[in-house]
C-alpha cells in the first residue's frame, strides 16, 4: 500500500482546497521544491493535480508539471483537465508514470475506450463521488445518467483497467476521516484495486485504511494532513 503525497497546483502554487471548492490555503510557491521534499521523506509516487486545468477543462500548468517530473526523482501521476489523447501521449513521453482521467472518461466512453486500449496502465481513472453520485467538471457537476460507481468501475474492468482512484469529495480537505465503508464496499463489489483519497486526518486513519491493504486497497493519497503537520510521511509509511 503506497502513501502518496498530493501536490495540487493552482496559480503556480501548491494549495489545498476543502471539498474542491473553497477555503484555499497556499503551502508553497515552489512545486518542484515540494516534490523533492516528499521524495526525500520517502515517497515512492506523487499525485500531481492541475486545479486550474480541472476547473477550466484544459491543463494550465503543463510546463510546471514537466519540471516536477524531471525534478522529482520518483514516479509522478498527473491529472487535471486532460481530455485528449495527444496530451496523454505528451505527458507519458515527458516521463509521467500515468495520466489521471476524470471528466472526459466519465462523459465520453469512446474516448475512454480508446485511451485504455492505447495507453493501458499509462492511464488511471479518478472517480469522484458525492452522496453516491459521480461528479465531473472539477467536482461541480453531477455526471449524466444514473450509473453507479460500482457499475462504472465494472466498465473500466471490461476495458482492461486494474486500478482506480476513489475520492469521496464530501471528505476531501476536511480532515474528518476517510470514507472507509464506501471504500470497502467498492472493493467488495468490484474486486478492483483502489487508491483512496479524501479526508485522511491522522495516523489512526492510515492504520484503519492499512487493514484493507490485503483486500484491495493499493494506495492512499494524502494532502492536507501532511501539509498541516498532523503526521509526517515517514510515520505514515510505517503502516504501508
Amino acid at each position: 500500500m503506497l502513501i502518496i503525497p498530493a501536490i495540487d497546483i493552482q496559480g503556480g502554487c501548491v494549495v489545498r482546497l476543502t471539498q474542491g471548492a473553497y477555503d484555499k490555503k497556499v503551502y508553497s510557491r515552489d512545486p518542484q521544491k515540494t516534490a523533492k521534499h516528499w521524495q526525500r521523506q520517502g515517497a515512492e509516487l506523487l499525485h500531481v493535480v492541475d486545479l486550474d486545468g480541472a476547473f477550466s477543462g484544459t491543463p494550465r500548468n503543463l510546463e510546471m508539471v514537466k519540471k516536477i517530473i524531471e525534478a522529482a526523482g520518483i514516479p509522478v501521476e498527473f491529472g487535471g483537465g486532460v481530455r485528449d489523447l495527444k496530451t496523454i501521449k505528451n505527458l507519458l513521453q515527458w516521463g509521467a508514470k500515468r495520466v489521471v482521467l476524470g471528466t472526459k472518461a466519465i462523459e465520453d466512453r469512446a474516448f475512454l475506450k480508446n485511451a485504455c486500449a492505447k495507453f493501458k496502465d499509462g492511464v488511471i481513472v479518478s472517480i469522484d463521488a458525492k452522496n453516491g453520485s459521480i461528479m465531473t467538471k472539477g467536482w461541480k457537476k453531477t455526471a449524466a445518467g444514473k450509473t453507479s460507481v460500482a457499475d462504472f468501475v465494472k466498465t473500466l474492468i471490461d476495458m482492461g483497467q486494474k486500478e482506480v482512484i476513489f475520492t469521496d469529495i464530501t471528505k476531501d480537505g476536511t480532515l474528518r476521516g476517510p470514507s472507509i465503508q464506501e471504500i470497502k464496499k467498492l472493493i467488495a463489489q468490484t474486486k478492483i484495486k483502489v487508491i483512496a483519497s479524501g479526508g485522511v486526518s491522522s495516523l489512526e486513519d492510515i492504520r484503519k485504511l492499512s487493514l484493507l491493504k490485503n483486500k484491495g486497497l493499493s494506495g492512499v493519497i494524502v494532502g492536507k494532513a501532511l501539509y498541516e503537520g498532523r503526521f509526517t510521511l515517514s510515520e505514515a509509511l510505517k503502516f504501508a
